[in-house]
């Protein structure tokens, strides 16, 4: 089935409120899952990028996981940092270790060859250019750094769509539901994800299905 793209950025007020109310804790304690198999160690010390923070949920679940690191964390869109800074405000001893970016990617906010780990999830189905990312990721993670990448991926017909969309939205609001099913029509194949990482001289990143609608892209830089 035909990628169908969609905006890059959620802007409203009503579409960011509604993803942040969204149930996601199963998807995002997958991705801390997945972080903890990538084995980076303690990170003591270590400084992260969260990059498409959105709600900044998964922040504060990698803060809490890794209570010795540091994360920076960048959004394109101001009502999702909003809605992130409400989050952080509550936690005071993980908002001390936070820093909210409002950019997009390529960023000159964001120093070079800088971070111990490179996080992202669900941002790569909003890109227009996916080498955006991949580039990113190669400009401001430090040799040798772990990265995860975790994303929708599109299925193989509109049926199964409305199907997923039934499955894990059903009785969420209709805008929720609607942004649901345009982002998987957005999303990238397993086999598209692994051509834009040997496009991007990225082949030490491997990619996995790890659930009936996510994808995850895992490994080290060179070092």
């Amino acid at each position: 089935m035909k990628r169908r793209p969609e905006p890059e950025l959620m802007d409203s007020a009503e579409q960011a409120l509604a993803y942040a109310k969204a149930d996601f804790a199963a998807s995002n304690s997958l991705f801390i899952k997945l972080l903890k198999r990538l084995d980076p160690g303690a990170l003591k010390g270590a400084t992260a990028l969260d990059i498409g923070c959105g709600p900044a949920d998964i922040v504060t679940r990698f803060l809490r996981a890794y209570p010795h690191a540091r994360c920076d964390a960048l959004d394109g869109s101001q009502p999702m940092l909003d809605l992130a800074q409400e989050t952080l405000d509550k936690l005071p001893g993980i908002a001390s270790r936070c820093r909210l970016i409002h950019d997009t990617i390529p960023s000159a906010q964001l120093p070079s060859r800088h971070y111990d780990l490179v996080l992202s999830n669900s941002l790569l189905h909003h890109l227009p250019d996916p080498q955006v990312l991949w580039q990113s990721i190669k400009e401001t993670a430090k040799p040798g750094a772990p990265v995860l990448v975790m994303d929708l991926m599109r299925p193989s017909s509109a049926a199964w769509i409305e199907a997923l969309v039934a499955t894990y939205v059903d009785g969420e609001p209709e805008i929720l539901r609607a942004d649901f099913r345009n982002s998987l029509f957005a999303a990238f194949e397993p086999k598209e994800v692994t051509e834009q990482l040997e496009e991007a001289g990225l082949p030490c990143l491997e990619v996995a299905v790890v659930s009936d609608r996510h994808l995850a892209v895992m490994g080290r830089l060179p070092a």
